[in-house]
């Protein structure tokens, strides 16, 4: 079998969980598949770097002593906002060696300004997106999925993301029962499909300034399957529709309807993932009304049906025992 290294680079002010996720996925893939993954860590001079959180990391060697590694992953941190240039040099001249690019949350910054990304789709935690869009405009960043792959490039989100990442190239190298294994180890699901969205609707729009309206954006939340169409939430609210619309949009970030489909559909997601309700039951508890109806938002917004969607994020149930 190949044994593929896979190369972490450490720094100062690296976030340990960038490291420490991916690292206990390759990690718990060796385990089931002796011999799978090497891993080891390196950092610009092989001494202790001190990560966000007060940690010390000791890398293994330097980066200059590492060879061409089968996956380079670069995790992110406070780190990435001020790079040391000896490390982005290192990147520039180093990285188109290895089989496979992987950046964590911020790490996308540093092969970013090493001229790595130019061209190709990728994201960042949403946090930073625009910083990532604006300061390189040769790359096409997508704010909305939780990881990103484009040739031999791949880019995560936030933390969590980067475990999920690793979850799907282990899958890729492996096969699904080796990922299964150790997503069950570390108690996380195998696994978001990249295209999950990094936050929830509630993260993802602003909260209304008055009261009526913060109250009402709660109440859509807890009643997906109510009339939520314009005039029923204007009503509501004690406005007319055509201010009621207005309102929203001003205060909320986005149209009320689109709101409520984000709304609904996170809804969906959630009650796949965690009940056993059939798919028309959940389509109706979330006010899609058909099953349908759910299958075309879910393919237009996550790229996958709800079924799909199902199968790839609810964790596995035990059997239930014969009679």
């Amino acid at each position: 079998m190949e044994q593929r290294e896979v190369l972490v680079v450490l720094f100062d002010g690296v976030q340990a969980l960038d490291v420490s996720g991916p690292v206990e996925v390759f990690h718990g893939a060796a385990q089931g598949e002796p011999g799978a993954y090497r891993i080891r860590t390196a950092g610009l001079d092989g001494t202790p770097v001190r990560t966000t959180s007060g940690l010390t990391l000791v890398p293994d060697l330097t980066l200059a002593e590492a060879g061409a590694p089968h996956t380079l992953l670069v995790p992110g941190g406070q780190g990435t906002r001020t790079p040391d240039p000896r490390l982005i040099d290192w990147l520039r001249g180093n990285a188109h060696r290895a089989r496979r690019k992987v950046s964590v949350c911020s790490g996308a910054l540093l092969l970013a300004e090493a001229g790595l990304l130019d061209g190709r789709r990728v994201t960042t935690h949403w946090m930073l997106c625009e910083t990532l869009a604006r300061r390189f405009p040769a790359l096409r960043v997508d704010p909305e999925p939780i990881y990103v792959r484009d040739g031999d490039v791949a880019t995560s989100a936030g933390v969590t993301a980067g475990i999920d990442l690793a979850l799907a190239l282990v899958e890729e190298d492996l096969g699904r029962d080796i990922a299964l294994a150790v997503a069950r180890h570390l108690v996380v699901f195998l696994r978001r499909p990249g295209n999950q969205t990094q936050f929830s609707v509630q993260l993802a729009a602003q909260t209304a300034e008055r009261r009526p309206l913060r109250d009402l954006q709660q109440w859509i939340t807890e009643h997906p399957a109510a009339d939520l169409s314009v005039d029923a939430l204007a009503d509501r609210a004690g406005l007319s529709p055509r201010h009621f619309a207005r309102a929203f949009r001003d205060e909320v970030g986005m149209p009320p309807g689109r709101y409520v489909d984000r709304v609904r559909l996170e809804a969906a997601r959630r009650r796949l993932e965690d009940t056993a309700d059939g798919i028309a039951q959940v389509s109706r508890h979330c006010g899609y009304g058909t099953p349908e109806a759910m299958r075309r938002a879910f393919l237009r917004v996550l790229g996958t049906s709800p079924a799909e969607y199902r199968r790839r994020f609810q964790p596995a149930r035990p059997p239930v025992p014969a009679a």
